[in-house]
């Protein structure tokens, strides 16, 4: 082969890198413009000359049927003229890439070709993109068609209860004789159903605005396991009625990354679901452990109906929005679940389950671990700019704020939940145990580990500080082995 062209040609050849420009009036075609070969395939023109069957030796195998045929039936037509073909290669770095391939034919007065010319182009990028928009389609297409479905579903669900409820609410507005028996069950009723509607709207309200990017997510560090008690609280009555234990097994030491709205939700809607699917002195365990760097896990355990085969594939599905009653009748919205999962995709982390039907289901998600990160409350700036420099340089994963007066430390302790509060006794204004006792009467919920510095021999400070179960240290601030041992035994124990 041969690269034979004018001056004029290789300069708008050059204008089009990656564009492989050829020309044939023998049995063997020349390339124009060389490095274009290279570039697009890999090979050199020499590498290429040598194979077998030169540049048709490089198509793809289940392409090579096909790119003959299409030649062949060109090289048959005495009026055609002009082909466009579209095949795979195999690159020289083992790539399969798409080319688009244009010929140009010159024929005489009895059909017979008597020169080509051709431009070989890759267009393996539009081909991925195009590939990619294919199935961006299709699957905006099911979105559509599950989204039709669900609405479907929805409208019945909404209406269904109407007609109950309008009717007994006619029968007790109506029979002045009904029995008070029966007057409490048929306003029962109509408040359970009531209830029931609500919620099933409030998910729907809250799917819709995630869904539709609406909400924002306001994160922030949020101790795991108030969370938990919080939530449990809220259903202590339903919990109560069927006599169910909740066991919260969540150390005090867990904090998460959240926004504390939706994660609530998300508590309270796989927990009311352990209940509700949990038998008459059933146990739902609430669970919570380190699950890597970045994330923690929470299981809630129950040992209730399970779920069937059937519904392990509908649970996630909104194009299969269902609801099955609990184990005392309790209603369900359906969409509870698969609001949980989108709140904590939301949040980056993964919800999956475990379950056997009659045995029970464990369900586990995980949500990001907030920072952990230290307060310091030193009035020295010398010292607590060098104490600071110490313990970045001890314990670089430990983030650390600092105030030089308890007053400014109570505002920052308010606005964040520290991992752990160091301090000095006499601090202006307000010494230590004064500090400390605001703070664990102000957030109770939340037991924040103090180490505090004290520089007087007083037995009565000394043991005020035991007392409320405080470690001290009786040397000036200073990043001490025994400080070090202190900090890794609050943080990582």
């Amino acid at each position: 082969m041969k690269e034979s062209y004018s001056t004029e040609l290789g300069e708008i050849i050059s204008n089009f890198p990656g564009m492989i420009f050829w020309v044939q009036d023998g049995e063997v075609p020349s390339f124009l413009h060389l490095e274009s070969v290279n570039e697009v395939t890999g090979y050199s023109v020499s590498e290429i000359q040598i194979l077998k069957n030169g540049w048709q030796s490089l198509i793809f195998n289940e392409d090579f049927s096909y790119y003959r045929k299409k030649l062949d039936e060109f090289d048959s037509n005495p009026q055609k003229d002009y082909l466009e073909i579209e095949y795979r290669i195999n690159r020289k770095d083992g790539k399969i890439i798409y080319l688009a391939e244009k010929i140009q034919a010159l024929r005489d007065n009895d059909g017979k070709i008597i020169k080509r010319s051709g431009v070989v182009l890759d267009i393996t990028n539009y081909k991925n993109e195009l590939e990619l928009l294919r199935t961006e389609a299709e699957e905006l297409s099911m979105l559509n068609s599950a989204k039709d479905n669900f609405i479907s579903i929805l409208s019945h669900d909404l209406r269904a209860p109407f007609t109950s409820i309008l009717g007994f609410s006619e029968i007790i507005l109506n029979e002045a004789s009904l029995p008070e028996k029966d007057k409490s069950e048929y306003v029962k009723f109509i408040y359970d159903s009531s209830n029931n509607q609500l919620r099933l709207i409030n998910h729907l309200f809250d799917w819709s605005q995630i869904q539709t990017g609406r909400v924002r997510f306001e994160m922030q560090r949020l101790h795991a396991q108030s969370i938990a008690y919080n939530c449990v609280s809220y259903l202590t009555g339903l919990a109560v009625r069927k006599n169910v234990h909740i066991n919260v097994k969540i150390s005090e030491s867990i904090h998460i990354d959240a926004d504390e709205r939706f994660v609530t939700k998300l508590f309270t809607n796989i927990i009311s679901n352990a209940i509700k699917y949990s038998y008459e002195d059933g146990l739902v365990e609430i669970s919570g452990n380190v699950y890597n760097d970045e994330y923690i896990e929470f299981v809630v355990k129950d040992k209730g109906t399970g779920i069937s085969e059937q519904n392990r594939e509908r649970i996630f599905n909104i194009s299969k929005l269902f609801s099955t009653e609990g184990t005392k009748g309790e209603k369900g919205s359906g969409l509870g679940l698969t609001l949980s999962k989108q709140i904590v995709e939301k949040h980056g982390g993964n919800l999956w389950f475990y379950s056997k039907e009659g045995k029970g289901s464990e369900f586990h998600f995980t949500l990001p671990a907030a920072t952990s990160y230290a307060l310091l409350v030193l009035e020295d700036k010398d010292i607590l700019s060098e104490f600071e420099r110490d313990l970045n340089s001890d314990f670089p994963n430990l983030k650390l704020h600092k105030s030089e007066n308890a007053f400014e430390a109570m505002e920052i302790i308010s606005a964040k939940s520290p991992s752990l509060i160091i301090i000095e006794h006499n601090l202006p204004l307000m010494d230590g145990l004064q500090l400390i006792r605001i703070v664990r009467d102000k957030h109770k919920q939340i037991k924040i580990p103090f180490i505090v510095f004290i520089d007087s021999d007083s037995e009565d400070i000394v043991k005020a500080y035991q007392e409320i179960n405080v470690k001290i240290l009786k040397q000036k601030p200073s990043v001490t082995e025994n400080l070090k041992d202190k900090i890794e035994m609050i943080l990582y124990s």
